[in-house]
């Protein structure tokens, strides 16, 4: 098979129930030269099952893991075994509601040879699908650096970024990888976020965010302790973390 032009990156963890509205998101994109990376850390076979009738497509690649890792590990696993030029990701339990979401971010980054990465807004569903808000991200490079401490500056699922930027998951970060991750994309170079809705993200109260909290008000403060040297706004981001 010929590199494509992009990859998606999944990780997935039991969620047989939701991931084929994600997959099919990803084959509705008006954008073709894709590959789509699974690491499937499920128990049994059932996200397996589910994913039969998109094994017939050979740009979707799935990878069963025996040994469950944390989502950086899994997404590290995944990106290591991506080729495209770019990288997009997407969660399990999210969809992309634009179609020409890759399309808009491939000619966005082809050319802006400054920016290595974009975004953009996204809406809130419930466990449901019905929508509860939409979230837009500030849009030029300056805006969100100077929120990026206190806030991640790029919704996960929305984004794609350079390969060339060599960027991995810190797999020390039990949550909030994916903050930390973007704000080490943004030593590279510029950041973008379109002021358009790409993504629904399903917040419910099986996900990462209700599930531990805890966890993640001590990954905040590591995080922003990490890179209060590279992003303004430290004394206000260290006071939110620890409110948090």
């Amino acid at each position: 098979m010929k590199k494509p032009t992009v990859s998606v990156l999944m990780a997935t963890w039991n969620r047989a129930h939701l991931i084929e509205k994600a997959i099919q998101s990803v084959i509705d994109q008006s954008f073709k030269d894709w590959e789509l990376v699974i690491s499937d850390d499920s128990e049994g076979n059932d996200t397996e099952k589910e994913l039969e009738r998109f094994k017939k497509d050979e740009r979707v690649r799935y990878f069963h893991r025996e040994k469950k890792g944390s989502i950086a590990n899994s997404s590290n696993f995944a990106l290591g075994k991506s080729r495209g030029e770019f990288v997009a990701i997407l969660d399990d339990d999210d969809w992309w509601i634009n179609n020409d979401k890759l399309q808009k971010q491939i000619s966005f980054l082809h050319s802006h040879a400054d920016y290595v990465a974009c975004g953009s807004g996204f809406v809130t569903v419930d466990e449901n699908g019905k929508e509860t808000g939409r979230i837009k991200k500030p849009e030029q490079d300056d805006a969100i650096r100077a929120i990026a401490l206190s806030a991640n500056p790029i919704a996960n699922s929305t984004a794609m970024f350079r390969r060339s930027t060599g960027v991995f998951y810190d797999e020390s970060m039990l949550q909030f990888a994916d903050w930390d991750f973007w704000l080490t994309m943004g030593t590279k170079g510029k950041i973008y976020n379109f002021p358009e809705y790409f993504l629904a993200y399903r917040m419910w109260e099986k996900s990462a965010s209700f599930m531990h909290q805890k966890m993640n008000a001590d990954a905040a403060l590591q995080i922003v302790k990490k890179h209060k040297d590279e992003y303004p706004g430290f004394v206000k981001a260290i006071f939110l973390a620890r409110l948090y």
